[in-house]
């Protein structure tokens, strides 16, 4: 997808509706979260569940109850670490996604299709929107289904430097959208291949589109990507659907990791990874979940496990770490996705209501979801956890997400407008009470 000149960025408000603006809270005058431990829930880890305690201090999560903690009581209830989005194009996800009209060979003529779906009012007018209040709107996207670490497949934008933003976007990594945009030396999208590959820092990993199609063209891309030297541990394929076992074979070889977006590569192509290359690049710790954008994909990554269980033999808890730690570690996040000490405390709480309590995250949507925290203070919760704000100083913004009513840390809604492009999230207005 082509780059657009973008109008200018809308300044950074801490509440997208006008007469909520009084709720701002000053992020970089912020004390520590205040302590925190959790008591008689469940706990969710990629090897099984726990019955102990959280505890939660200096935004982290730690070993001890500390003094002061505010203590938590959820019996009925599973923690999970805040989940990983291994792709995703923030700015695109408001845009209408080009109706079905059959499959295509690659995403390169998908991407050739879509240009006179440009010229439609409604696309047109939702790619005028600012780029900053759509990259807000992609953060939101993440954060109310409990992804807060996420890989943006497109340039590095100021607004994610701001502490308010929704999710925690991956900074130090190299990216190159594809070899046919990304050929130079004037490539038609983004940086160029090599320039990109061996400029990216080291120890950083490097991102690309590769074989998103059913083609000989896209067939051919893997052995192409390793000729220019830029198939190596630093490596991220995005999508590989066109990868043969031996392909598969060779990028485990190099170490090399693929992210996974089945619900996009069924939408655009009619088929997604084999299941038994989803299970060897799973067992070689090489693959990870991204959602793609709502350009092509599915609402979010809630969504786009339901798609991975369809389309896989994997279990519910390798899906879960494939939505977590161990898909964080195959794109180079090793802190992400894990409840481990000392880590950022970000996760999701939600009730319990299956046997397996991992099966619970598959038949999750939005709007299941108790709390998401973030750093360790509260990001969205049900009406219930308004002790949790009040103890971290916010005063939180009462909204319908998906027509259930939610308290929201304000400052997450961002610039005015960015929350309001949303579908599904509406102000409860300023005077409503909570039930």
């Amino acid at each position: 997808m082509t780059g657009t000149n973008e109008p200018a960025k809308a300044p950074i408000r801490a509440a997208v509706w006008p007469d909520l603006a009084m709720c701002s809270r000053d992020f970089s005058r912020q004390a520590a979260p205040c302590p925190v431990t959790i008591h008689h829930a469940l706990t969710a880890g990629p090897n099984g569940i726990t019955t102990q305690p959280l505890h939660i201090a200096n935004s982290l999560f730690a070993a001890e109850l500390s003094p002061n903690a505010l203590e938590i009581d959820l019996p009925g209830h599973i923690l999970f670490p805040a989940l990983v989005n291994a792709h995703d194009h923030l700015h695109l996800n408001n845009l209408p996604p080009l109706p079905q009209c059959g499959v295509f060979p690659n995403s390169y003529a998908w991407v050739e299709a879509f240009q006179p779906w440009f010229e439609r009012a409604e696309v047109a007018g939702a790619k005028e929107v600012s780029k900053s209040l759509r990259h807000w709107q992609g953060g939101l996207k993440n954060l109310l289904c409990g992804a807060l670490t996420v890989i943006h497949h497109d340039p590095w934008s100021g607004e994610f430097d701001d502490p308010a933003f929704p999710a925690r976007i991956l900074r130090d990594y190299g990216w190159c959208h594809s070899l046919q945009l990304g050929r130079g030396p004037k490539p038609a999208y983004g940086p160029e291949i090599r320039a990109s590959y061996f400029s990216t820092p080291p120890g950083a990993q490097w991102f690309i589109h590769l074989g998103e199609g059913t083609d000989p063209v896209t067939s051919a891309e893997l052995a192409e990507l390793d000729a220019m030297g830029c198939l190596t541990e630093r490596t991220v394929i995005i999508h590989a659907v066109a990868l043969t076992d031996r392909d598969i074979e060779r990028v485990i070889e190099r170490r090399a990791s693929v992210v996974w977006c089945p619900a996009s590569n069924m939408r655009l192509l009619g088929r997604t990874i084999d299941r038994h290359a989803v299970r060897r690049l799973f067992e070689a710790g090489k693959l990870a979940l991204g959602s793609d954008s709502r350009i092509s994909g599915t609402r979010d990554l809630l969504e786009e496990l339901k798609v991975a269980a369809a389309c896989s033999d994997l279990i519910p808890q390798e899906l879960f770490g494939l939505a977590s730690k161990s898909g964080g570690a195959a794109i180079g996040a090793c802190r992400a996705g894990s409840l481990d000490i000392g880590n950022l405390a970000d996760l999701i709480i939600v009730r319990d209501f299956e046997d397996d309590p991992h099966e619970a995250l598959l038949h999750l949507s939005r709007e299941d979801i108790r709390a998401v925290v973030r750093h360790g203070s509260p990001a969205m919760a049900d009406p219930d956890f308004a002790d949790w704000f009040e103890a971290n100083g916010i005063i939180p913004v009462e909204i319908w997400l998906d027509g259930y009513r939610k308290l929201i840390d304000p400052a997450i809604l961002g610039p005015i407008g960015a929350a309001e492009l949303e579908p599904g999230l509406k102000s409860c207005g300023p005077t409503s009470a909570v039930n």
